[in-house]
């Protein structure tokens, strides 16, 4: 790649971490969020978590639409590229699914973060667990998704919904 290709990269995800600070900085004050009414509706921890996630996602696939433009498609850094774009969306539906069958359960909000290694934090909206809790969502986690083992973490965040 040459060095013209590799500035404008750089100064593109430059460009594009400032205006992720700014935008953090300018929302991180607001406590709530105003409705087409005017309303002002209070954000909870599920939706601020998921727009978190949702800007963090959006910014790596900046960055892999970056690589890919970048590199011809026979070249090994294209192909990885592609492949972690795709296990990328792959993780996205399912953590969409988990939170769906969850809230399917009962808990009026959800999130589910998937990292690596079978890593599955999961947030339920629950002033408390209890065994059954637990045990109804490790049941749903095998049942829809087959996953038995694995660093699985439970979390009871109470937000007024």
């Amino acid at each position: 790649m040459s060095n013209t290709k590799k500035i404008a990269l750089m100064s593109t995800l430059v460009l594009l971490l400032a205006v992720t600070a700014i935008f953090n900085f300018v929302l991180a004050g607001t406590n709530g969020s105003t409705v087409n009414g005017g309303a002002t509706v209070e954000v909870n921890y599920f939706t601020t978590y998921r727009d978190t996630r949702s800007s963090t996602r959006s910014e790596e696939f900046v960055q892999l639409d970056s690589v890919i433009s970048a590199y011809a498609q026979d070249s090994a850094e294209y192909a990885e590229a592609v492949a972690k774009k795709q296990a990328l969306v792959d993780v996205m539906e399912d953590e969409l699914v988990l939170e769906s069958i969850i809230k399917a359960l009962g808990f009026s909000d959800a999130a589910v973060s998937i990292g690596d290694h079978d890593n599955i934090n999961i947030f339920i909206n629950s002033s408390e667990l209890t065994a059954e809790t637990v045990t109804k969502i490790f049941y749903a986690l095998e049942v829809e998704k087959n996953i038995r083992n694995g660093n699985i973490i439970i979390m009871p965040v109470y937000a007024e919904s």
